[in-house]
């Protein structure tokens, strides 16, 4: 695991990468990956003769988001959904009857038709250069500065995976402990600070009831509510998820509930994801174990502070550029033996 960077430090380490990508070196130093850095700064402005590349996605992206800013979590979904399996290889984009995409994990996954629509684009403009992989890590990024949060240099030139399992996929309950989530990333090459920082993404977006009945119903099994959930915050929670109705502890409906209340329906990206998980006021229970942990409450801390002297929001900002980049770069594929670049993100070719 790297040497743990709190905020005020990651203020120090976005300014050297920003100068290292001015000065054009140093960036892998700036990030601090422990494996060797597969993938480049400006690989398609540099490396390819698709300059425009980056620029073609950001248009996109700006087009749909205005006209529905639920987007922005959606993509965050699908890459973390995508990243966390195989590796950012964009294999969650490959359709079939086995494929990640019909797990049962990966059931409300959406923006499928903003990446189709971007690499009909790259196709006509480049064709067979820009990669979905790629694609996907671009959107996102630049959907998450629209809703406020960070804009940030990107590590491109990854190639797309040639194969997708619905086997594959093993991500964590929503109710996961905080031990447990932690060896979670660490097993994908991320760290605690990674952890508290992307788990901040939960700040926007929608979850099924059937993720929060247990905290409400029935928590590990005691037939009670979750202790650590603010007794007002779990009456209002019941109002919307209703006591489940059969044997299995599902809802014959299943409701969703916003992942934030306070941001709600505005999909702004704000520090107040981390003031609830300090009034025990998260609705999912690993946001709620942010608490539980040393480190991570330290972080909660820090992003829930609001003071000027203080990093607050602004700290989340920082450390989410360079940790988007660390989950950006699990398991690429960027030789042409092992992956390729699809015509269609739906089909390899």
């Amino acid at each position: 695991m790297r040497t743990m960077l709190f905020p005020a430090a990651l203020a120090a380490a976005v300014v050297i990468l920003m100068l290292a990508v001015e000065d054009g070196g140093g960036v892998e130093a700036a990030i601090g990956l422990q494996q060797p850095l597969k993938l480049k700064y400006q690989y398609y402005r540099r490396h390819t003769t698709c300059k425009y590349a980056e620029a073609f996605v950001r248009h996109q992206v700006t087009l749909y988001w205005n006209r529905d800013k639920t987007i922005t979590a959606k993509l965050l979904r699908l890459l973390y959904s995508d990243c966390f399996v195989t590796g950012c290889d964009a294999s969650i984009l490959l359709d079939g009857p086995e494929s990640e995409k019909t797990a049962p994990q990966n059931a409300r996954l959406g923006g499928f038709d903003l990446i189709d629509r971007i690499k009909k684009v790259m196709e006509i403009r480049c064709p067979g250069v820009v990669s979905c992989a790629d694609i996907l890590n671009l959107a996102t990024r630049d959907a998450v500065h629209l809703a406020g949060g960070p804009s940030y240099p990107l590590f491109t030139g990854r190639r797309d995976g040639m194969t997708s399992k619905a086997s594959t996929v093993d991500l964590p309950s929503a109710s996961i402990s905080s031990k447990a989530a932690l060896a979670y990333f660490e097993s994908k090459t991320l760290d605690v600070l990674d952890m508290a920082t992307l788990l901040g993404a939960h700040a926007i977006g929608t979850t099924d009831c059937s993720n929060v009945v247990d905290r409400l119903y029935n928590f590990n099994n005691t037939g009670k509510p979750d202790p650590t959930m603010s007794q007002h915050f779990a009456d209002q929670l019941r109002k919307t998820c209703p006591r489940p109705t059969n044997m299995k502890g599902t809802q014959s409906k299943n409701p969703w509930v916003y992942l934030n209340p306070d941001s709600g329906p505005s999909y702004q990206l704000g520090n107040s994801y981390y003031k609830r998980a300090l009034a025990h006021q998260s609705v999912l229970g690993v946001d709620q174990q942010l608490l539980y942990n040393n480190d991570t409450r330290e972080l909660t801390d820090e992003y829930a502070d609001e003071y000027p002297w203080k990093n607050g929001f602004e700290g989340w900002r920082r450390s989410l550029a360079l940790s988007m980049n660390r989950m950006g770069n699990i398991d690429v594929l960027t030789d042409n033996s092992t992956g390729e670049i699809r015509r269609n993100c739906r089909y390899t070719n």
